[in-house]
């Protein structure tokens, strides 16, 4: 992964907020269970890649804000390759 900073559209199902601040995504699921197992997956994820998301869930909803405060506090190729990351697990 890249740290460089990334000036893209964004993955699928991603916004971009701001002027390349952060990508922000939010996720429905049938209930809390399922919306929790998958932070759970997402969580494991990021620990192999190490690049943490900011998020936060509700009920059955999650909602992801991607942005690297390394490089700060904008997009980078980092958020866009976890992004992608997150839309296969949510896929799966």
């Amino acid at each position: 992964m890249s740290d460089d900073l990334i000036h893209m559209d964004a993955p699928s199902g991603w916004e971009i907020e701001g002027k390349n601040v952060a990508l922000v995504r939010e996720f429905v699921f049938g209930d809390f269970s399922e919306a929790w197992g998958f932070v759970s997956r997402v969580a494991l994820l990021a620990e192999v890649m190490n690049h943490h998301p900011e998020y936060t869930h509700s009920f059955s909803r999650v909602k992801f804000r991607l942005s690297t405060h390394d490089a700060g506090d904008v997009v980078t190729g980092n958020d866009h390759a976890l992004a992608r990351a997150i839309n296969k697990l949510a896929r799966s």
